[in-house]
């Protein structure tokens, strides 16, 4: 994301207090600071499109929120088509949450990621701490969400149940959508993001 201006071959920079410095050159530049990034992930069905509005409310000037399905289509234009390159698709959104960070604040994404989607890019050292947090609920819920959605937003019901299945034990911190309007959820996650945004750790900015 950040390459060296003065060396002749295009060298890689790395993130130090708020500044990207070449390994080789020393050369530092500004505009990169670093900010925690908050994951509210969830299988099908789990609500993320319910709580989007009232969360990106909530949280105005303090964070900023998207969902991450908002660059599907123009992830698929710049490949061609169909399938998406989900590392670079999720590389994009990591280089987002960068540029979000030299206005001083950390991103919130709503969408399909789990932390390995993401520990793993060349993009992860430009952002601070990631917190991952679920959206569940009931299974037989979730059945009977996505088989209520239009045609063309039903796919794989038991494929998704099995995922929510599998994210309910690898993602420690967990909403139930069951237990509340989208709304009271909003503000449940709103809370989770602004406790951990103002933690000593979190207020460790730019490291």
């Amino acid at each position: 994301m950040h390459y060296c201006h003065s060396c002749d071959t295009q060298i890689a920079m790395e993130p130090h207090d708020g500044f990207a410095i070449c390994p080789i050159c020393g050369r530092m530049d500004d505009g990169a600071a670093v900010r925690p990034l908050f994951v509210v992930t969830g299988a099908s069905g789990s609500g993320k499109t319910a709580v989007l509005a009232p969360l990106a409310r909530l949280l105005t000037g303090r964070c900023i929120t998207f969902d991450v399905d908002w660059l599907i289509d123009a992830a698929r234009d710049l490949g061609n088509g169909p399938p998406v390159r989900w590392p670079a698709f999720q590389e994009a959104w990591l280089a987002i949450a960068h540029g979000v960070a030299q206005a001083g604040m950390p991103t919130v994404l709503l969408g399909l990621f789990i932390p390995r989607h993401l520990e793993e890019l060349s993009a992860r050292r430009w952002v601070s701490d990631i917190h991952f947090s679920l959206l569940d609920c009931p299974d037989d819920v979730r059945r009977d969400r996505i088989k209520t959605r239009p045609t063309w937003r039903r796919h794989d019901v038991e494929g998704q149940v099995g995922f929510g299945k599998w994210l309910r034990t690898h993602i420690d911190h967990h909403f139930d959508t069951n237990e509340g309007t989208p709304e009271d959820i909003a503000v449940a996650i709103s809370v989770w993001v602004i406790d951990r945004m103002t933690s000593p750790r979190s207020q460790q900015e730019d490291s």
